[in-house]
């Protein structure tokens, strides 16, 4: 496994003291946002010039941009909010083939109209699943037009909020294009190590053979975000059953502070 870490981890507007310190912490990849290029993460446009210079700082560093951040609600309850996404999905993929990507991750979003990270009651109905594949369909042609792939990412607070309806999703759309993301926790928000461990495991095995990219952040046993390593989450048995399954991708690092990068790293590359 390759370890990557979210390029946002690090202060700056621009692809190379962005990208420098990430290398500097110990790290062959970035998941790229276009916060780092000074622009917002999903913007209107990226003028000329733009994507060309994460490549040449990605190579100048000898990192690997794994993929490249493009969520967006994808079933907000406005549908003009979601036709604006869906542009702007559209300007990013066409910037990834000079980026040096051909990943762009997602995750499914929520009813919730005012924030994209909240869950909401409606989001298990009908309507929200119709909405999520009437969308992810126009995403698809955005990404085989570009040759990229979109990976799914599964959130508690999302209408793809399990391991188990991501396979459903892919089953459901049976698109080459569409793969996973995989964050354990993401999977769970407090819970005994044991029943941590089974669904991890099941999560693991149910959507193995669709995974892209994994990506490490920890739970704490309140169950709020802290750095990989700092928390609850059994990382040894997490990468234990990704290499069972045969995953040899990225594994990116998030949910961390710039100053804990370095020992993230280290942590990370000795379960790899």
């Amino acid at each position: 496994m390759r370890l990557g870490i979210f390029a946002k981890t690090f202060p700056g507007s621009a692809p190379s003291p962005v990208l420098r310190q990430a290398r500097a912490a110990g790290f062959a990849a970035v998941q790229y946002n276009m916060a780092c290029s000074g622009l917002p993460s999903m913007p209107d446009a990226i003028g000329p010039g733009v994507a060309e210079a994460v490549a040449q700082a990605a190579r100048a560093e000898g990192l690997a941009v794994a993929a490249v951040s493009g969520t967006y609600n994808m079933i907000h309850p406005d549908k003009a909010v979601r036709a604006a996404g869906l542009r702007r999905l559209e300007v990013l993929a066409g910037a990834c083939g000079a980026m040096g990507t051909s990943l762009i991750t997602l995750c499914t979003g929520t009813r919730d109209p005012d924030d994209q990270w909240r869950g909401h009651p409606d989001n298990g109905s009908p309507e929200a699943w119709r909405d999520l594949l009437a969308e992810l369909e126009l995403a698809i042609g955005i990404a085989a037009r570009h040759g990229l792939r979109l990976g799914i990412e599964p959130e508690l607070s999302n209408v793809i909020d399990s391991a188990a309806k991501a396979r459903l999703l892919l089953e459901t759309l049976g698109s080459p294009v569409l793969a996973v993301v995989l964050d354990p926790a993401n999977l769970f928000e407090t819970g005994p190590l044991d029943e941590q461990r089974e669904l991890v495991a099941a999560a693991v095995e149910l959507v193995g053979e669709h995974l892209i990219m994994a990506h490490a952040k920890d739970r704490a046993a309140d169950g709020s975000f802290v750095a990989a390593g700092k928390g609850v989450i059994d990382f040894r048995h997490f990468v234990g059953r990704l290499r069972a399954a045969g995953f040899d991708g990225d594994l990116v690092a998030h949910g961390l502070a710039a100053a804990e990068a370095p020992g993230v790293a280290q942590f990370l590359a000795e379960l790899t």
